[in-house]
């Protein structure tokens, strides 16, 4: 009887070692760069945002997410540096720019083309 209590208590202890050790190294299911540093990850969030209401025509909707991805595109720069982050706030400035003179297609390449570099961080 010891025995099997002996090897149930060993398994309890795996289980409970492997989940710790799981839950440790799981990042969300984001890449490295967006679990490291967060402004990044929602600059991301953002400009996708911008680039999906960019491609339904809201061009007023592009400006405010773009607006909001370059906040925190230019708080990750305070952080770290990276060429990608630098051509992602460029690309959001032009999204922002076309946005607000109506022109939604030209903004919706520049936020997916900011969303592309965004994610190229690492």
């Amino acid at each position: 009887m010891r025995v099997s209590q002996l090897n149930g208590s060993l398994w309890i202890s795996m289980f409970v070692l492997m989940l710790v050790v799981g839950c440790s190294s799981y990042s969300g299911g984001k890449s490295g760069s967006m679990a490291g540093n967060p402004h990044v990850a929602e600059a991301i969030t953002h400009a996708q945002e911008a680039a999906d209401h960019g491609g339904m025509g809201h061009a007023d909707a592009v400006v405010t997410h773009a607006e909001v991805a370059l906040q925190h595109a230019q708080a990750a720069a305070k952080e770290m540096t990276n060429p990608h982050l630098d051509a992602g706030i460029a690309e959001l400035g032009e999204a922002i720019a076309h946005g607000k003179a109506g022109h939604a297609d030209v903004a919706t390449k520049h936020a997916n083309s900011a969303v592309m570099h965004l994610k190229e961080i690492k």
